[in-house]
């Protein structure tokens, strides 16, 4: 009975995309969603941001889309539609741009007039994507993917070693646009104002120091791996660089209904559910992750980072193979507790912006704070 329920929804909604299809498309509209409308994030939000304050309030019609619109109040200066709604069939099928940072599914049937703008959600990998770690994939998620690539005009890439892994992996052999990506724009602006407010709405203390983990996730959703002794962690971080420390705990999307379960300490805070990661790594002082693209990210802000990585024979053997040796990375990387104890003690900050320095030229980083500017201009060279 449920089956016969999905199936009838999905035809009613390619019964409204077909009729939709059939209205002019607004020249100026551009459509977006992060992370299939769970979150107002990425890329798209920094595109927002970035045309919002750079055009006249009606040189274009943004519209987003978003699982619960009554929770985005305070975005201001774009319409919001719920995603499946009659609203956002209508709003996506008569867009002249549609920006996202996933795959779309089936119910996106690209027009001919339509340009569709992927901007993926990392600058670079570590742990294998797509085609690369096909085996690894429901076969769902393969099918799907290759018919987003098919839509797809423009892909954007932070480097030129992810510009070779798109060519190899991502179904596409149309154009990749090598100039970073947009939302890794705020971490080279100097804004203390924005870190101001990111730690109001965060109810920070605007003096701690802050250690952000975000981890990435694991087959089957598993919690085990995440087992940081946040307390020993603390004192070590403030013996070696000073002050008080608040650890904040941002799990992967796929973990939000999960996060509760974990048992964090005192001065640590669960963040996942918080929509922008970036403005997280942006306000903080060190990062522990593992497999997570964010390190490559957080490597702008030249600040240090660790990868606490216990599982990672078992994580290149059952989850994903990666792109880089760990040694070849400029990260400090740990397998146990006690490791990355004396890994933060012995940190060599010097080094280790030698080490950044040299990787990042040898994976030809596009990244300089001007990826939404370059993507504005192309967009206006290419569709107006």
């Amino acid at each position: 009975m449920k089956l016969d329920i999905e199936i009838i929804k999905k035809y009613t909604y390619l019964l409204l995309i077909y009729l939709f299809n059939m209205f002019p498309i607004k020249k100026n509209k551009i459509f977006l969603f992060s992370y299939y409308g769970s979150q107002f994030g990425g890329s798209p939000k920094y595109i927002t941001e970035f045309i919002l304050g750079n055009y006249p309030s009606d040189k274009y019609d943004l519209v987003w889309a978003f699982n619960k619109p009554e929770s985005k109040q305070n975005i201001i200066g774009v319409r919001k539609v719920r995603t499946m709604s009659l609203k956002y069939f209508y709003e996506i099928c008569t867009s002249k741009i549609i920006i996202t940072n996933f795959r779309t599914t089936d119910l996106f049937v690209k027009r001919k007039n339509q340009y569709y703008i992927q901007t993926w959600h990392s600058s670079l990998r570590l742990k294998q994507i797509e085609k690369d770690a096909e085996d690894a994939l429901p076969p769902y998620y393969v099918k799907m993917a290759k018919k987003d690539s098919l839509k797809c005009d423009l892909l954007l890439s932070g480097s030129r070693f992810s510009t070779e892994i798109f060519k190899r992996s991502f179904w596409y052999d149309g154009e990749i646009f090598e100039h970073g990506i947009p939302r890794n724009d705020l971490l080279f602006q100097k804004n203390e104002q924005k870190s101001v407010e990111i730690k109001k709405r965060l109810n920070i203390q605007q003096d701690s120091k802050i250690l952000l983990y975000a981890p990435t996730f694991r087959k089957n959703n598993r919690l085990d791996v995440y087992d940081l002794d946040f307390s020993q962690i603390e004192q070590k971080l403030s013996n070696k660089f000073g002050g008080e420390w608040l650890v904040l705990v941002k799990l992967h999307p796929h973990l939000v209904s999960q996060s509760s379960q974990l048992t964090f300490g005192e001065n640590v805070v669960d963040v996942t559910s918080y929509d922008d990661v970036q403005e997280l790594l942006l306000i903080s002082d060190v990062l522990i992750s593992d497999y997570s693209s964010l390190i490559f990210d957080f490597s702008i802000t030249q600040r240090p980072c660790f990868l606490y990585v216990p599982d990672l024979l078992e994580y290149t053997n059952n989850d994903r193979d990666l792109y880089f040796d760990l040694m070849e990375l400029p990260f400090v990387s740990a397998t146990s507790n006690h490791d990355l104890l004396e890994k933060i003690e012995s940190f060599q900050y010097k080094s280790y912006e030698e080490d950044l320095r040299r990787f990042l030229s040898e994976v030809g980083s596009f990244e300089d704070g001007r990826a939404s500017e370059y993507l504005m201009q192309h967009i206006q060279n290419i569709c107006f």
